[in-house]
């Protein structure tokens, strides 16, 4: 079973920076698959090929071999998490029933929460570690407050900004015991009008 706990980080100058750059780099890597998605998605209706229609894969491949010089200084998983939740969002698209269905829409960075995720984050000494990537020096680890009881198997972090303010949602895979019976039994009575 999953437990999420929302804690808020205090990150130092130099890991302020890299957060916004990840939160910017996750709507960069969503506008620039949204746009290749929509471009062969069209392309597969008007040619009328299914073989044409796109898939996160696709979509990740062409992206990861276009890549540009200044995106190897940020972490991989990030564009990965993001194109993977983008195919979620086109997934969705074709559910009509769900109660926010439409097409996935370009992210703005005017928008006041900025946010992006990572499932190589550590739980370090009772501070959050991010992956580092290659040839950064200036990297530390973040300092939160918020947790309770910090047990089990860390999954994919959710950080984000907003108002000025970093969080995170840590997600924990924890065990669940069964609780025995005790072989007590309670009733109600159903005429009862209050108690």
């Amino acid at each position: 079973m999953l437990r999420v706990q929302k804690v808020r980080l205090y990150p130092n100058e130099t890991m302020k920076q890299v957060l916004d750059d990840l939160c910017a780099y996750r709507r960069y890597c969503w506008n620039q698959g949204l746009a290749l998605w929509n471009d062969m998605y069209d392309a597969s209706l008007v040619l009328g090929d299914k073989k044409l229609r796109p898939s996160a894969r696709k979509v990740r491949d062409e992206l990861v071999a276009n890549k540009e010089d200044w995106q190897y200084q940020l972490s991989a998983r990030c564009l990965q998490l993001a194109i993977s939740d983008l195919g979620k969002a086109w997934q969705n698209f074709f559910k009509k029933s769900l109660p926010d269905w439409g097409k996935p829409k370009f992210k703005s960075k005017k928008t006041a929460r900025q946010g992006f995720k990572t499932d190589r984050a550590q739980i370090v000494n009772g501070k959050l570690r991010l992956d580092k990537p290659q040839g950064v020096k200036a990297w530390a680890d973040i300092s939160f407050k918020g947790a309770n009881d910090l047990k089990g198997e860390l999954k994919v972090v959710s950080i984000y900004r907003e108002n000025g303010k970093y969080w995170a949602s840590l997600p924990f895979e924890v065990k669940v015991t069964k609780k025995t019976k005790t072989g007590q039994k309670t009733a109600v009575d159903v005429n009862v009008g209050h108690f």
